[in-house]
């Protein structure tokens, strides 16, 4: 992400000095700053973490006794360098816009971040602060690439330029996990209390996933760290839920026209938001359910709500609106049509696959789902759902395949979606002839890939590294190549392709 530009005239910058002069237009920070210790060393300071965590955090400090957990986020990237700088000049305080479907706005400064360390200028500086004894957890923000998961074998990947450096240099990391064991070590041999390593990604078990990849690496680096990993640190699997869209020019100008203040980076979000958190920790932990996080046993049947029917709900929505010529995610769920594939999608392909959720009426879920995304005033780009694909789908979609595959269930709404995915990336364009802009680690495998489909249908859904065996699974073939003609057929419309398998269905 560039660094968003000022624009507006006549407006104070959003720091320390000026917030209390604030406080009778905006909710700012009501709990001394300067008091406020960095328990927490926050690894990927993105839009998400800042309108989810850092909000929670920054509620729970306005109670006093909770002054040792403020927060020190850690840009480990060179593209970091323009947020580093914004957060400078504003004393790491920034605006948080949430948008409620009704039209209502609430803005607040957030001024849980007391810290931002730039990794690339200072490697040693951010060991030694996840190594500090305040440092009670080191969480992450890295998206579901950062953690270097081969998608088709579930195993750590050591064949990365930047692991195979950060495996043999240990003093000078490139990668999280690499910073995260120098620090370990450090503590190890200082004789410290381990951190909790606390992943708020959206990725199913993501505890379990953050455990099992740095262990993986530590052992190539240090068997014996490893070990003390192995038995020290805790790794608390969590659900987190909160739509937050790209930063737009607009948010600052919204910003600066609200309440006069210019903000470099200001973060817009929904309203709604979740985090189901399971209570295990290796030092310590703020009191997060008294500012409406929740603590279970077992984050489990949550997640797999979560990730199955949200995160697959929005890549449903993303690549068939993608190619049909929508570009956000309200526009296209306000298309009836769209909704209704989308709901048949989440009751019929992903419910019956759904564990028991004590406290959740799903109908109910289901519905604000639809009424979340329906929210005109978060305009999610459908660009940034299909971000990264190869990444997301197989967690939040292919799974889904073939746990119905198993069952023999039926899987013809999710097929489609996997089909556009090859017309997406093969052509590259929307039926209105509009190019697409993709955004993807695999984009050219996925694209030569699909460019063979009208010579071999199956070419696509070969790439073992997302689909696995699919390939040779009778029904999923049936079901995809049916998909393929469809769509491929000259003067092909999704919409009718969409109709035509909600009307086989029964919808």
């Amino acid at each position: 992400m560039t660094k968003l530009q000022h624009t507006q005239a006549h407006t104070t910058e959003l720091n320390q000095h000026n917030i209390a002069s604030l406080s009778n237009i905006v909710d700012v920070p009501t709990y001394d700053r300067s008091k406020v210790k960095a328990g927490i060393v926050h690894i990927g300071v993105g839009g998400f973490h800042r309108a989810h965590q850092a909000a929670y955090i920054n509620e729970l400090l306005k109670t006093s006794g909770n002054e040792q957990w403020g927060i020190c986020g850690v840009g480990l990237l060179e593209a970091n360098r323009g947020l580093r700088d914004v957060l400078a000049k504003q004393d790491n305080l920034y605006t948080l816009t949430i948008r409620h479907p009704n039209g209502r706005v609430e803005n607040k400064v957030i001024g849980s971040m007391v810290e931002f360390l730039f990794a690339p200028e200072s490697k040693q500086t951010v060991i030694d602060k996840m190594a500090h004894p305040d440092t009670k957890i080191v969480s992450l923000t890295i998206t579901e690439g950062g953690y270097n998961l081969h998608p088709a074998t579930g195993e750590f990947d050591y064949s990365t330029p930047d692991i195979i450096h950060d495996i043999a240099n240990p003093s000078e990391p490139i990668t999280a996990f690499g910073y995260i064991t120098a620090a370990l070590k450090l503590r190890k041999e200082q004789g410290l209390a381990a951190f909790t390593v606390q992943s708020c990604d959206n990725i199913q078990h993501n505890g379990h996933v953050t455990r099992k990849m740095l262990l993986a690496f530590a052992h190539k680096q240090d068997a014996e760290l490893a070990h003390w990993i192995e038995q020290n640190v805790a790794f608390p699997n969590a659900m987190v839920d909160r739509i937050t869209p790209i930063s737009k020019q607009s948010d600052i100008d919204y910003v600066s026209q609200a309440y006069g203040v210019t903000d470099g980076w200001p973060i817009t979000c929904e309203s709604f938001t979740q985090w189901v958190i399971e209570d295990s920790f290796s030092n310590g932990r703020p009191n997060w359910d008294t500012v409406g996080a929740q603590f279970v046993s077992d984050v489990t049947p949550y997640e797999k709500m979560k990730i199955r029917l949200l995160n697959a709900g929005h890549s449903v929505l993303g690549l068939l609106g993608e190619l049909h010529g929508y570009s956000t995610i309200d526009e296209t769920v306000s298309d009836p049509l769209f909704a209704k594939y989308l709901r048949a999608f989440m009751d019929l392909e992903v419910t019956p696959l759904l564990d028991e959720l004590p406290g959740i009426d799903l109908d109910s879920y289901k519905d604000t789902l639809i009424e979340r995304f329906a929210n005109p005033n978060i305009k999610d780009s459908l660009a940034r759902i299909c971000s990264q694909s190869s990444a997301k789908l197989p967690k939040f979609l292919i799974a889904t395949i073939s746990d119905n595959l198993i069952q023999e269930r039926d899987i013809s709404l999710a097929t489609l979606v996997i089909a556009s995915w090859c017309l997406y990336s093969d052509k590259g364009v929307n039926q209105q002839g509009e190019t697409l802009e993709i955004h993807d680690d695999m984009a050219q495998e996925l694209n030569a890939a699909a460019k063979l489909t009208t010579i071999k249908p199956t070419s696509f859904i070969e790439l073992e590294s997302l689909f696995g065996d699919l390939a040779e699974n009778e029904e999923f073939i049936s079901q995809y190549t049916h998909s393929i003609t469809a769509i491929y057929a000259p003067q092909s419309q999704i919409k009718d392709v969409m109709a035509a398998t909600l009307a086989k269905k029964g919808k």
